[in-house]
């Protein structure tokens, strides 16, 4: 049996271009004679669609649009990702549902069984999980499809108390099939890899793999769905970042395995987590090339996919001439072109004359916009009308601040005036430890950096200076500074991120407290300081705007603490 499979770039929402996308698919699959073509999760209305799935309009479309699907599905089968109401008075009102369409009829419907709750993920709030489970014959073939995480319940420690597969086997089917939503992060393309593996290895069979791509505001798929034998051989591995097609043969996976070395049904522990529990790897981890190219493609697609599914096409950022705001300006170059981004010097009296000639010198190199606004005047006139109140108390943090806020709402009257989407240059180690200002530097509409720490902010910068120098060397070489007041420098108010970046990696991504970071060989003043900073600033980041995720814990919907706690 051929299938077809349609790695695509969905829209939430849009449904009448992700139906015209599915659709000139199954054309494309028939043109090459598949007897098959595999849609991702929930590929009519987008993942996740989160709280419009309690719109019963919105259910509607849904359905409309499977109906149309379904008008399509005369001579080839077709799978695609829908909500699929409960027929029953118990439990709640949807399934997360796969829909197999052939002859023009409805001839399956498979539901989710394992719906994930943490980090991004909140299924288990809207659909109801699987309760029986059949396995599909089609066209001398019994296909076991299952959607995302039900693929995951495997190793050591399983999530849940059930796993699909275990479920069908008796069925004896012949194919598995997985249809898939799984979001991008740098720790995480192997781990999936690996979980294809370990199903493979277990029960024998041949996986086709659907997985979903593009950003959804703040999440971004990366794509890369995979076909393996039953040998547990890698046969097929289709693009990441962007939309792909392939068309699998289930004689020639067959043949394929028959010839290959057999594997072990051994499920292999993930290595990943212990390999960065020393701190002296993590620093090389977190900058280590792989890891740094792909998040460059991650924050070029969720740029990208952000202006363009929400109708903008232009974009506005503070060019101070350091190092975050210059990877973010050649970031957005890159994914929007230069002519659609402005970048602002606002230089003060305590600003560098280099910062000024570095920001120029980059847009230069870039091609893009460069407009300079001192902000002496303002900020003298915030000063003038404070004077009642200031009195004759000395220069602190409320007049830094006031530089900040200064630059915040001209960046922000500029992008109201003329319909500019305001970038933010935050970086993660900046957000965790509260080093910005609300409502100025941490305004925007996109946060692009605020889930890279400042170590892979320098990395990023070197991987775009790959092929020559965009990133003039002197933004990247000096001291990181605020410029707020004068000899101003980030190790003033924070570790150095050498230090920094590690212990806020254990502690965010990795949930280890202070006695197990101190049980690592940390300095246990050292730990103590840092999460005091992070779990003290959690109001801030409360407050802060989208942030293109590309770890396995970002600041924002994937990460809940309480404002108010004392831990």
């Amino acid at each position: 049996m051929k299938i077809y499979i349609a790695q695509q770039n969905y829209h939430i929402g849009n449904f009448r271009e992700n139906t015209r996308k599915m659709i000139e698919a199954i054309d494309a699959a028939k043109r090459q004679k598949a007897d098959l073509v595999v849609f991702s999760e929930l590929s009519v209305c987008g993942y996740p669609p989160r709280d419009f799935m309690e719109f019963q309009d919105f259910i509607d479309q849904c359905y409309a649009v499977v109906d149309e699907i379904r008008q399509h599905a005369d001579s080839i089968g077709v799978i695609v990702g829908a909500p699929h109401r409960n027929p029953r008075e118990e439990g709640k009102d949807l399934f997360n549902a796969a829909w197999f369409l052939y002859e023009n009829e409805v001839k399956a419907i498979v539901h989710k069984t394992l719906l994930p709750t943490y980090d991004v993920f909140d299924e288990y709030r809207y659909f109801e999980p699987a309760f029986e489970w059949n396995v599909i014959p089609f066209r001398g073939e019994r296909l076991a499809l299952t959607i995302c995480e039900d693929i995951w319940n495997l190793g050591d420690n399983p999530l849940y108390r059930i796993c699909p597969m275990d479920q069908l086997m008796p069925q004896q089917p012949t194919l598995m099939i997985n249809v898939s939503a799984s979001p991008f992060d740098y720790d995480h393309d192997e781990d999936r890899k690996e979980v294809i593996r370990q199903n493979v290895r277990k029960y024998q069979l041949p996986m086709i793999y659907c997985n979903a791509v593009g950003s959804q505001t703040e999440i971004v798929f990366d794509g890369g769905s995979m076909v393996c034998d039953a040998s547990g051989q890698l046969v097929k591995e289709l693009r990441y970042f962007e939309e792909d097609y392939w068309l699998a043969d289930t004689e020639q996976l067959r043949a394929d395995a028959a010839v290959a070395a057999p594997v072990s049904a051994h499920l292999d522990k993930d290595m990943r987590v212990s390999k960065v529990s020393d701190p002296s790897a993590i620093l090389p981890y977190l900058t280590k090339t792989d890891n740094i190219a792909q998040i460059h493609q991650a924050l070029l697609l969720g740029i990208r996919d952000y202006f363009s599914k929400m109708g903008f096409t232009e974009a506005i950022l503070g060019s101070s001439g350091g190092i975050d705001s210059a990877v973010t300006l050649a970031l957005a170059c890159e994914a929007l072109g230069p002519k659609h981004v402005l970048a602002v010097g606002m230089p003060s009296m305590y600003s560098s004359a280099h910062s000024v000639s570095d920001a120029e010198l980059l847009s230069r190199n870039l091609g893009n916009r460069f407009e300079l606004i001192p902000i002496k005047g303002v900020y003298d006139a915030f000063l003038e009308a404070l004077k009642p109140q200031f009195g004759d108390l000395p220069f602190g943090l409320a007049e830094e601040n006031i530089q900040s806020r200064s630059r915040g709402n001209l960046l922000m009257s500029l992008a109201n005036k003329f319909g500019y989407i305001l970038l933010n240059t935050s970086n993660k180690s900046e957000l965790a430890t509260g080093y910005g200002t609300l409502y100025g530097d941490m305004a925007g509409g996109l946060s692009v950096l605020g889930d890279v720490y400042k170590t892979q902010v320098f990395a990023l910068a070197r991987y775009i200076n790959r092929f020559g120098e965009v990133i003039p060397e002197n933004i990247i070489t000096k001291p990181p500074s605020a410029e707020l007041r004068p000899g101003q420098k980030d190790s003033d108010s924070l570790p150095e991120y050498e230090v920094l970046d590690p212990v806020l990696y254990q502690y965010i991504e990795r949930r280890k407290g202070v006695k197990e970071l101190v049980a690592l060989g940390l300095d246990e003043a050292l730990v103590s300081r840092i999460l005091k900073m992070v779990n003290r600033n959690e109001y801030k980041r409360n407050q802060f705007c989208p942030i293109i995720r590309v770890s396995a814990k970002a600041f924002g919907v994937g990460r809940r603490l309480p404002i108010v706690a004392n831990y």
